[in-house]
């Protein structure tokens, strides 16, 4: 298992990780198998979606926060938004390797999205 460190700047932010995925699956040797790529956080989450345009990470955020306001939840930490935009996205995905590279869509990315930051945060990637 590889991990990838994440040190993010905001409260909420998405972060294209597709490159650093894609440098652990070609030094992986691996031709053909998966990509399992984890976060082992309750206020984050993993996401595939359009990387060719840079205003859909802002729209996706504003989508979420117009679904999941930041309101009085009973959570006393006060981030209980956070934990659900992390329960809608998800904290895994996994991606087919076919000939040593990941089988994205021409504009599909790999993204980290960070509900409750800034903090230090990791992903796990593990191939087989």
């Amino acid at each position: 298992m590889e991990v990838i460190k994440i040190d993010t700047p905001s409260r909420e932010t998405i972060i294209d990780i597709t490159d650093e995925v894609r440098k652990i699956v070609g030094a992986s040797g691996i031709k053909d198998g998966i990509c399992f790529i984890h976060v082992p956080h309750t206020t984050a989450g993993i996401s595939i979606n359009e990387n060719a345009d840079p205003d859909v990470k802002e729209d996706v955020l504003k989508g979420l926060n117009e679904i999941i306001p930041k309101i009085r939840f009973r959570h006393l930490e006060g981030n209980s938004d956070a934990h659900i935009k992390s329960v809608l996205v998800g904290t895994s995905i996994s991606v087919m390797i076919e000939n040593g590279d990941m089988q994205l869509g021409t504009w599909q990315g790999i993204y980290f999205c960070e509900f409750d930051g800034p903090r230090h945060r990791k992903v796990y990637v593990k191939i087989v």
